[in-house]
């Protein structure tokens, strides 16, 4: 069974079919991309995954589970987390804050807890403060936990993201074009680290990305999309020599 199963997925939007019969299957593990151009719907597809928008038609399973429709927190509970384009750090909270945020997805106290700081507050915060500080380490940012997400430079500050998303336990981790604004140093240093999350943590990953040079050399299997549509997919290999890919995306590269 896939871990993620979707099916004729479709939304539009003031009569414009923003997403159109999408379907994808990814196993457990894999590393898969999902490409086109801008505007080609491939964010949709993430807020439709993420429940931020509602399907029209069509349904979504995570791990044999349908969780079409259902709330983003809920989504998030059952197993799906999310970075976006546009980084969203709590950029007035600690590197390490930040990460200990996802944490709480799965550690918690009550309210009276953590107002009176009885016994069980300070063993979950140890217990979350060590958890923390072993996920920065992949990241390299272990140096840097006490200092204010903001004053990190960019490409941590991507890092930091995905670190928080991993820090909730997803069965399925969403990137948004996580190379976006990075030089090509911090570009291959990013890939590297997706490449070991992947392996170390045995994390199937779902990567966004209009470039498709950057795509090839880490993702297994793609799905390229152009105007709310699937154009080809399946091993990366196969769809790079697609004519009708190499028509639409790769042009005169």
């Amino acid at each position: 069974m896939a871990l993620l199963e979707v099916n004729n997925l479709s939304i539009s939007f003031g009569g414009l079919r923003a997403v159109d019969n999408f379907n994808l299957q990814i196993e457990k593990g894999e590393l898969y991309g999902l490409i086109g151009p801008n505007g080609a719907g491939k964010t949709t597809v993430f807020n439709l995954l993420t429940g931020v928008y509602k399907p029209d038609e069509g349904f979504i399973r995570l791990d044999g589970k349908d969780i079409t429709g259902h709330k983003t927190i809920e989504i998030n509970k059952d197993g799906i987390a999310r970075t976006f384009q546009n980084i969203r750090l709590f950029k007035q909270l600690t590197v390490l804050d930040n990460v200990k945020a996802g944490l709480h997805n799965h550690h918690s106290y009550s309210t009276l807890t953590g107002i009176f700081r009885l016994p069980r507050y300070w063993k979950t915060e140890k217990e979350m403060n060590e958890r923390a500080m072993e996920i920065l380490k992949v990241f390299g940012l272990e140096d840097s936990a006490g200092l204010l997400a903001s004053n990190l430079p960019y490409g941590q500050q991507r890092k930091l993201e995905i670190a928080r998303a991993l820090a909730t336990e997803p069965k399925l981790l969403l990137l948004d074009e996580p190379a976006a604004g990075m030089n090509p140093n911090e570009t291959k240093e990013l890939m590297d680290t997706i490449r070991f999350v992947r392996d170390q943590f045995e994390m199937t990953i779902l990567l966004i990305e209009h470039d498709m040079k950057l795509v090839s050399g880490i993702c297994e299997k793609l799905t390229v999309l152009n105007f709310g549509q699937i154009l080809t997919q399946g091993d990366t290999g196969t769809v790079l020599n697609d004519p009708e890919v190499i028509k639409a995306y790769l042009g005169d590269e």
